[in-house]
């Protein structure tokens, strides 16, 4: 039996056998132009930067309405113009506006929640931490306590602006879990 021959997809230097469903589908999203650059959910679009007579590069996540990055961009050979976007520079942005982005949340993560470790009775380890809840209307807190093998011991809710520290745990503990005034 001959084998089967296969006609490729017009524009695609693949055989249609080879290709997945997506590469087959045309992404109305991706465009590469010399200033601007939208691709695997990010948009790099260079700008004048108006600080001074040179060039800078936003990029914007897919979805967002403000940068997540905006930095310095390289002039061009005749010193007037910006230097194209190319995919190596792309890609490289991408990277960092990532990596910024993730710094962002784990700084936020950090500022919501926080947690501090003191002795209950017997001498058993009591983690106790806040969790705070940013609720436009009404932002609160969480205050829970946990055994060294992790079990929660008790809750409460608290003001969004309590203070939890090593003081304020060993209080909250040593009144056998009441719930703490603001």
């Amino acid at each position: 039996m001959p084998a089967a021959r296969h006609r490729p997809v017009a524009g695609c230097p693949y055989p249609a056998f080879l290709m997945t469903e997506p590469d087959l589908q045309p992404d109305d999203t991706t465009l590469h132009e010399d200033g601007l650059w939208r691709d695997n959910g990010w948009t790099a679009r260079i700008i004048k930067n108006e600080d001074d007579d040179g060039w800078a590069v936003e990029m914007i996540k897919d979805g967002e309405s403000e940068p997540a990055l905006v930095g310095p961009w390289t002039m061009g050979r005749d010193k007037k113009n910006p230097k194209p976007m190319d995919a190596n520079a792309f890609r490289t942005l991408v990277k960092t506006a990532t990596e910024v982005l993730m710094r962002h949340e784990q700084q936020r993560r950090a500022m919501l929640h926080k947690e501090v470790t003191v002795q209950g009775e017997d001498d058993q380890d009591v983690s106790v931490t806040l969790d705070i809840v940013p609720d436009e209307f009404e932002p609160y807190a969480q205050l829970k306590a946990f055994d060294p093998y992790g079990e929660l011991l008790a809750e409460a809710k608290v003001s969004a602006g309590f203070k939890l520290n090593k003081a304020s745990a060993e209080r909250w503990v040593a009144s056998g879990f009441e719930r703490p005034a603001a």
